[in-house]
């Protein structure tokens, strides 16, 4: 599977896992082609709205552009929600993120498996 596939199919993942705890989720198909700013997956609960950008990482490390975090909040805070990082790290599983934990580069934002242990968040803590 290539590399949008393997996105996609984790992006898929997460709205099911949303959707089984009782969250209504849904994909934003071409998110990163779009002129408007949009995550990849958004997700409600009647009270609360995550913005969700997503990544797969086979490493320890993840980068997000500075462009993509800008857009992620940019929407979120038109839309009234929260903003998140997921992370699916391979044989380590998901971790959540805001973007304010991030660790800022030169040119663009790391999220690495060792910042998951001291800020990252499972699914069930961010719905909480």
């Amino acid at each position: 599977m290539n590399r949008k596939g393997k996105g996609i199919s984790a992006e898929r993942e997460l709205i099911h896992a949303l959707w089984s705890i009782g969250w209504a989720a849904h994909r934003i198909a071409g998110s990163g082609s779009s002129k408007y700013p949009s995550p990849d997956v958004i997700a409600g609960n009647g009270g609360r709205i995550l913005a969700i950008e997503c990544k797969v990482c086979k490493g320890d490390n993840q980068y997000f552009t500075k462009q993509e975090i800008e857009e992620l909040q940019t929407f979120s805070k038109m839309f009234g929600a929260e903003s998140y990082l997921a992370v699916k790290f391979a044989k380590k599983g998901w971790f959540y993120m805001k973007p304010e934990h991030l660790k800022e580069t030169e040119k663009s934002f790391a999220m690495s498996r060792a910042m998951c242990d001291l800020y990252g968040k499972s699914l069930e803590d961010v719905v909480k």
